[in-house]
């Protein structure tokens, strides 16, 4: 599966656009491609800004009967099947409480329209130029550096890892082995969280991330000392091509 497909594919799921039987696959897929659960877990923290502008709604109380109202069969049947075939479709086609129905329907389907398009938009207005998934000793993804084309650099948890007391959790970049590691950020437990890459060259392909166990309040030497949590290198993508 090409990247193209794999976000595809998870963007749909995220979306719920995938019928069952795509569904059931992309789930079996789900347990042995971790980088679908990446563009899964990517889909869901892009589209958690429109979910969280969606209000609840409770439906009128009568909305239901008027549909099952439209729907239903004529209660006296006509002698012959052909005009009684016509008499349901024009009650059908003059019931007020249907097109009310599709109305709102299609209402309410511009409205999420109009509201994705414009978020989709952003999205993609600030869609990262280079992502590294880390990976943990397991091989399974537990967080994803994010760099951006104005010099932001985030870090996004996908995992609940919190420092033993007495430790820190402290983040690490590394894009000149002649200058070493650099830290770019010092946790407590994995968050969401934008890095402090000031007065850092930008991220290029290939550069190092890591995240590794240190003493409370970071490494005493300004390196390494601990062991190494997970780890990922940068990838371009397709909007830093």
């Amino acid at each position: 599966m090409s990247a193209d497909e794999r976000d595809r594919l998870a963007s749909e799921y995220v979306l719920g656009l995938l019928d069952p039987e795509e569904m059931r696959r992309c789930e079996e897929r789900l347990a042995r491609d971790a980088g679908l659960v990446v563009q899964v877990d990517l889909w869901r923290v892009r589209l958690a800004e429109l979910d969280a502008t969606a209000v609840p709604v409770t439906p009128d109380p009568a909305l239901w009967p008027r549909i099952e109202a439209a729907l239903a069969k004529p209660a006296a049947r006509a002698a012959s099947p052909v005009p009684a075939r016509a008499a349901r479709f024009t009650h059908w086609w003059g019931s007020l409480g249907l097109w009310r129905g599709y109305g709102l329907a299609a209402s309410a389907a511009l409205l999420l329209l109009a509201l994705g398009t414009a978020h989709l938009a952003r999205q993609a207005a600030q869609a990262p130029v280079l992502v590294a998934v880390l990976l943990s000793d397991q091989n399974r993804p537990a967080a994803v550096v994010n760099a951006f084309r104005d010099g932001r650099t985030e870090l996004l948890a996908l995992s609940a890892l919190r420092a033993p007391e007495g430790k820190s959790l402290q983040v690490w970049t590394l894009w000149d082995r002649a200058r070493g590691p650099v830290s770019v950020g010092l946790l407590e437990a994995m968050r969401n969280v934008e890095l402090s890459v000031e007065g850092l060259p930008r991220p290029a392909a290939e550069q190092l991330y890591e995240v590794t166990l240190e003493p409370a309040g970071g490494s005493p030497t300004g390196r390494p000392t601990g062991p190494i949590l997970m780890k990922g290198n940068a990838s371009p993508t397709e909007a830093g091509i």
